[in-house]
């Protein structure tokens, strides 16, 4: 057993205290402890008799205490709880039945006013509310004039001279605002000269000092900790040790550079390069062979057609075929523009037993030229020339009763040097085959020059006068453009040598056929609106 003297009566001297080895200023006091506890004498035992073990010793008792202090306010929270949770509930039960009670005299009292058989509340409201009734008389003197009890009581309340507007008054000593605004100084600076003692180097126990303290403690510690983390990774990044994070990470990049040098080398069998292009090759060949024989069919049936179009040619029947398509083409054509072709080539017209004219056509209502027929003669036959063609073509417009005719000459068997498209008076001839597509606007375009020949009949027959001249240029300007037409049919026989002077020819024979159709368009349209007047006039 030791006996420990903590002795608070400092040396004046020195102002060390010899039998305690602790400096104190203010107040003193004498302790003197005998400690039997084996944990203690352990603990203070540890350290050299003195100073030292004095200042531990004193360490240990404040915060002894200040753990007993810190038990205590939880002790004293702990019941203040309890009882704070006892106090409540009392104070619920006695809200609930308080609200009961409540509850059933305020049932009686609203059931003794309010009921609809035996409540005086009604009466009492008419005795009220009516005119000259208490509540008027009421308010009169409370609420009425000057002299009224309101009146009064504000002005005693809030008036100049009231004790409330002299206790808000600013220049009163003993007013409120002059109270709070001494009472809020005071606090203030309390806690002003609280805050600054708190980070003030002086006081040892404040917050700076504290936090000070604590952090040289935390930098040593730190500093010490950050060297051996320092020296820690510049080991994992030296290549010096193979056990290192950057040896291991450099090891690794050579084994994949090696095996992705391996994987994209032809000269390994098992890379997937060669890989690859194995794939490739089956693939090429598989297309290579599918291209074969799809070329192959193709030819098949490229020769099938060819043969099947020769002998189509050779047969006897191929007129009729000719005639047939260019029905087809020409129905379409008659469709678009509201017209109705008729075939009529296996009946006879107004000749006696003569089928002069293969189609019919008659032009719409909205026709400047409504109801005019225009007969088409369609020969795919070797033995006729032009002057026969002609011929024939009149007596077909004689035989279908037609004021303009089209004979129509297949390419194949058009009489060396025929034009592609002429207008020989009310007759045009054109060439056109089923099997180019380029010659569809030589049809195209003989359809028009016949209904602006109908159209320009008509106007002579109503003794109207109309612009023919643009009408005949554009006709003129399109049996040119045909002709030029033709000349790039010639052009297609030397292809390689004159293929940009062939697309620019065509290029500007298109744009010429286009414009010379609007044109027609245009007079066609002109000559509607000069007939319509007229045609309405006329009593049918």
């Amino acid at each position: 057993m030791r006996e420990l003297e903590l002795n608070r009566k400092p040396d004046l001297a020195s102002g060390w205290d010899r039998n305690s080895g602790l400096t104190h200023a203010g107040e003193e006091l004498e302790l003197a402890l005998r400690i039997t506890d084996p944990e203690l004498l352990a603990e203070l035992s540890a350290y050299p008799e003195g100073r030292a073990r004095a200042e531990f010793a004193l360490s240990a008792l404040r915060i002894g205490v200040l753990a007993l202090r810190q038990v205590r306010g939880r002790i004293d929270a702990d019941v203040i709880r309890s009882e704070s949770e006892r106090l409540i509930a009392e104070f619920r039960k006695g809200l609930t039945e308080h609200q009961q009670a409540v509850t059933l005299q305020l049932t009686s009292s609203l059931k003794e006013y309010f009921d609809p058989s035996s409540g005086r509340f009604n009466e009492r409201v008419e005795r009220l509310v009516r005119k000259d009734g208490e509540l008027e008389a009421l308010m009169q003197r409370q609420v009425g004039l000057e002299d009224s009890e309101l009146g009064k009581t504000l002005s005693a309340h809030f008036g100049e001279q009231s004790p409330l507007m002299k206790l808000l008054s600013p220049d009163e000593s003993r007013g409120l605002l002059r109270s709070l605004g001494h009472t809020l100084e005071q606090g203030l600076t309390a806690q002003r000269e609280r805050i600054l003692k708190e980070f003030s180097l002086d006081n040892k126990e404040g917050a700076l000092s504290r936090l000070v303290t604590e952090l040289a403690e935390s930098h040593g510690k730190l500093s010490k900790d950050l060297q051996g983390s320092i020296a820690g990774v510049v080991g994992e990044f030296s290549l010096d040790n193979e056990q290192s994070a950057l040896s291991r990470l450099v090891r690794r990049v050579e084994q994949a550079q090696s095996r992705i040098s391996r994987e994209f080398s032809l000269d390994e069998e098992s890379s997937a390069l060669a890989r690859m292009k194995r794939e490739l090759l089956d693939v090429l060949n598989t297309h290579k062979e599918a291209s074969a024989k799809f070329r192959e069919e193709v030819m098949t049936v490229l020769s099938a057609m060819t043969a099947r179009r020769e002998e189509a040619q050779r047969s006897t029947s191929h007129g009729t075929d000719f005639e047939a398509e260019l029905f087809r083409f020409l129905q379409a054509e008659c469709q678009k523009a509201g017209e109705v072709a008729t075939h009529v080539g296996n009946t006879t017209g107004r000749i006696k037993n003569c089928k002069v004219g293969d189609c019919l056509v008659e032009l719409g209502p909205e026709s400047a030229a409504a109801g005019a027929r225009i007969v088409i003669e369609a020969k795919e036959s070797s033995g006729y020339n032009l002057a026969q063609a002609l011929e024939e073509i009149e007596r077909g417009r004689k035989n279908r009763d037609a004021g303009v005719g089209i004979f129509v000459f297949s390419i194949h068997t058009a009489p060396e040097g025929l034009e592609p498209l002429a207008r020989y008076g009310n007759d045009v001839v054109v060439t056109w085959d089923a099997n180019e597509p380029r010659s569809d606007v030589f049809f195209t375009a003989a359809l028009s020059i016949a209904r602006a020949l109908s159209t320009r009949a008509a106007a002579q027959r109503e003794a109207r006068e109309a612009d023919f001249e643009s009408i005949d240029r554009a006709v003129r300007e399109v049996e040119k453009q045909t002709r030029a037409i033709e000349e790039i049919t010639r052009f297609t026989g030397t292809i390689k040598s004159h293929s940009e002077k062939i697309l620019e020819r065509a290029r500007i024979m298109q744009e010429a056929l286009r414009e010379q159709v609007r044109t027609l368009d245009e007079k066609i349209g002109d000559l509607k609106t000069v007939l319509a007047p007229e045609k309405s006039a006329t009593p049918r």
